[in-house]
C-alpha cells in the first residue's frame, strides 16, 4: 500500500507540473508574448541573413550560415529574458507565488513546468529557421556543398545556449516582483555569461594556457565549438551545469518563500 500511495503521489506532482507547464504555454500564446518573441526573433534574424549588406548570404557568395549563428545569441540575450521575465515576478506582484508553493507540489517542479515552457517556445522559434540551411543547401554550388556537420552543431548549440539563458531568466524572475527588473537583469547576467570572460582573456592579464583556461569558463566559448560540428561531451556536461545551477539557485529562492 505504501508503494502504491507514493506512486499515485508522485503522478500526482507530475500532474500538477504539467498543468503548470499547460498553463504557461497557453499564456504565452494566449496573449502577444509568444507570437511577438517568434516574429521579432525570425524578422531581425532574417534581415541580417538576407536582407542587410555586407553580413548577408547573398553578398558574402558563400553558403553559410555563420552570419546567422553570429547573430541569434545577442538577440536571444534581450528576447529570452523578455519572455521569462513574468515568470515568477508576476506571480510574486499578485500574490498567487504563496498558493503556488503551498501546493502538493516541490519548488523544482513548479521551476521545471515554468522553465520547460519557456523552452518550448524557444524552440518553436528556432524550428522555422531550417528553411534557411534548406534555402542555402540548393542554392550553393554544386548543390549540397555545405557544412552540414558545422550547421548542425551550431544549432545544437544555439538550443543550448537557449536553454542556460532560460534558465538564467527564470532565476532573475524569482528574486523581484518587477518584470522590468528581471528582465534588465537577465539581460546583464546573459551578456556577462556569454561575452565577459572572452574579453577578459584578451586583455592578456594572465599568461599562455591561463588566457585559455578563462576563456573556456564563458558560454560564447563552448558555444563557437559545438559550432565547429563536433558536439563534445564537455560543452553539453558545461551547459547542462549551468541550467542546473540556476535552477537549483531559483529553488533556494522559491524554498526561503515557505518560511
Amino acid at each position: 500500500m505504501t508503494l502504491i500511495h507514493c506512486g499515485i503521489g508522485y503522478f500526482c506532482r507530475l500532474y500538477i507540473m504539467y498543468a503548470i507547464f499547460k498553463k504557461e504555454v497557453q499564456q504565452f500564446f494566449s496573449s502577444l508574448v509568444g507570437y511577438i518573441a517568434i516574429i521579432v526573433f525570425l524578422l531581425v534574424l532574417g534581415l541580417f541573413v538576407w536582407v542587410f549588406p555586407d553580413v548577408n548570404i547573398l553578398d558574402s557568395g558563400y553558403a553559410t550560415l555563420d552570419s546567422f549563428f553570429a547573430i541569434a545569441p545577442y538577440i536571444f540575450i534581450f528576447l529570452i529574458p523578455a519572455i521569462t521575465m513574468r515568470s515568477f515576478a508576476e506571480e510574486i506582484n499578485t500574490g498567487t507565488i504563496e498558493l503556488l508553493t503551498t501546493r502538493p507540489v516541490t519548488e523544482i517542479q513548479i521551476i521545471l513546468g515554468k522553465y520547460f515552457a519557456a523552452l518550448l517556445l524557444v524552440f518553436v522559434a528556432i524550428i522555422p529557421t531550417f528553411i534557411y540551411f534548406v534555402t542555402i543547401y540548393f542554392l550553393s554550388s554544386p548543390v549540397g556543398n555545405v557544412d552540414v556537420g558545422g550547421i548542425l552543431g551550431s544549432y545544437f548549440g544555439l538550443f543550448f545556449l537557449g536553454a542556460v539563458f532560460v534558465a538564467i531568466g527564470i532565476f532573475c524572475s524569482s528574486i523581484t516582483s518587477n518584470q522590468i527588473v528581471a528582465f534588465m537583469v537577465g539581460v546583464f547576467l546573459c551578456f556577462f555569461l556569454y561575452l565577459a570572460f572572452d574579453y577578459i582573456s584578451q586583455f592578456g592579464i594572465f599568461a599562455g594556457k591561463s588566457d585559455y583556461l578563462v576563456e573556456s569558463f564563458g558560454l560564447g566559448a563552448h558555444y563557437n565549438a559545438m559550432g565547429k560540428g563536433v558536439i563534445d561531451s564537455r560543452d553539453v556536461v558545461y551547459f547542462l551545469s549551468f541550467i542546473a545551477f540556476f535552477i537549483l539557485l531559483t529553488r533556494t529562492i522559491l524554498s526561503r518563500r515557505r518560511w
